[in-house]
């Protein structure tokens, strides 16, 4: 008769070394998200563009309506 660990056949072997490359390709991966996300001054962690900033400095009372007419303007060139 043939020994229990012969009859895991090939398929079994190839899950066995494919499973821990794949939970460490998500550790990775993950871990990359992860820092992007929480990094100062990352691109995806918010809008930077400067209408945008410039609209919320007009929302938060910083600029009156004539500077922020004429920065979008200046923007727009």
């Amino acid at each position: 008769m043939m020994d229990c660990a012969c009859s895991m056949g090939v398929g079994s072997m190839t899950w066995m070394m494919l499973f821990p490359a794949l939970i460490l390709a998500a550790v990775v991966v993950g871990g990359i998200v992860l820092v992007r996300r929480l990094w100062p001054g990352s691109a995806t962690g918010s809008d930077g563009s400067p209408l945008r900033i410039l609209e919320e400095r007009y929302a938060r009372g910083e600029i009156d309506r004539d500077e922020f007419d004429e920065r979008r303007e200046h923007l727009r060139l």
